[in-house]
């Protein structure tokens, strides 16, 4: 049975002419009853008024759909394209359109909301990066201003002041370096270096040269038991360690006195192998974690930048580790700790 909601042009013309060439070929028979005059009538009625009929809802609703689809596809259609679409393409019902139009609007809707979290995300980039430039380079002009009123000559503070204004420039150098390294792994212009080697043997070098920060603190920097056979990766070395540095890194600065950073590795279906650095610090709150990789991004502005970094350390990372086909994350859980894992391919 036909429905009614999905009739095509030709079925909906069909059905109109019918109800105009029945009564007319019953008028016909009543005023002279002749069943070969009423099936002339009937024939004629019908066959002419299907033709225009069928003509008529044919132009409108092509013309229709037409200016509908230019609207959604926001393409133009060639000479072969038209008559293709004119008169070969099976009509579309206006069923059929119509979910066409609330599919398009729906993507539409995305799309918006994609770009409406962007622009939020670019505000606020915009905002640290201001912040973060802003503040080091006030200092260095304030410490230069003050040589330059008469501080040089006072052999007290000349030192020091450009001590100060020296780390000021260091710490706008790593910035600027960190954001070119961003751009260059976003763009990928930065190169992976794959080589093979044994992870753990990366991680016992990252933990000897973070061995003067962990021992100020009395953090203890160990692989788990368990853990010490060793996986051979296929990665670019040097960026894995910068990522298990700025993770190391983090976790003794904001670790607690006394406290423990544990590495463990884990094979994962015969592939890959899964690097996890935990650390028992003070955690991170589920609404930080969720923008954690994000650049700029701190859980606690004054304490984040009382202890020194671009605030894209985490960001760097999670672009490494993206660029080798893998992936990045963190689990963590208040005056409990903090997990960050990420994945690695294993030398074949």
């Amino acid at each position: 049975m036909l429905s009614k909601k999905n009739l095509s042009p030709q079925q909906l013309a069909t059905f109109t002419a019918l109800s105009i060439s029945i009564p007319v070929a019953v008028f016909a028979f009543i005023l002279k009853p002749t069943i070969g005059i009423a099936l002339v009538s009937f024939i004629i009625v019908f066959l002419g008024s299907y033709g225009l009929i069928s003509l008529a809802l044919q132009t409108f609703i092509y013309r229709q759909i037409k200016l509908i689809y230019k609207l959604i596809s926001q393409t133009k259609a060639t000479k072969r394209e038209e008559f293709y679409y004119k008169n070969l393409l099976p009509p579309k019902g206006i069923d059929e359109v119509r979910k066409d139009v609330e599919n398009w609007a729906e993507q539409q809707k995305k799309e918006i909301e994609i770009l409406q979290q962007n622009e939020v995300f670019r505000k606020e980039f915009l905002q640290n990066l201001s912040h973060e430039l802003k503040t080091p380079i006030f200092s260095i002009q304030g410490y230069v201003e003050t040589l330059l009123n008469g501080a040089i000559h006072n052999n007290e503070v000349n030192t020091k002041f450009l001590q100060s204004a020296a780390r000021n420039v260091e710490r706008l150098t790593n910035l600027v370096e960190d954001l070119d390294k961003i751009s260059k792994l976003e763009s990928g212009e930065l190169q992976l270096q794959h080589q093979s080697f044994v992870i753990q043997d990366l991680l016992k070098e990252v933990f000897d040269s973070l061995e003067i920060k962990s021992r100020e603190k009395e953090i203890k920097c160990l692989i788990k038991k368990g853990c010490e056979v060793p996986f051979v990766v296929y990665a670019d070395k040097e960026k894995i360690r910068q990522v298990l540095i700025n993770i190391a890194d983090n976790a003794i600065k904001y670790g607690k006195q006394n406290g423990i950073l544990e590495a463990g590795f884990y094979k994962v279906e015969g592939k890959t192998v899964l690097i996890e650095l935990s650390d028992d610090g003070a955690g991170i709150a589920e609404d930080h974690r969720l923008r954690i990789f994000e650049r700029f991004y701190r859980t606690d502005q004054a304490r984040s930048r009382k202890v020194g970094g671009s605030g894209l350390g985490l960001a760097i990372c999670k672009h490494i580790i993206e660029a080798h086909q893998q992936t990045i994350h963190v689990r963590s859980k208040i005056d409990v700790g903090t997990t960050f894992g990420f994945s690695l391919a294993l030398d074949k």
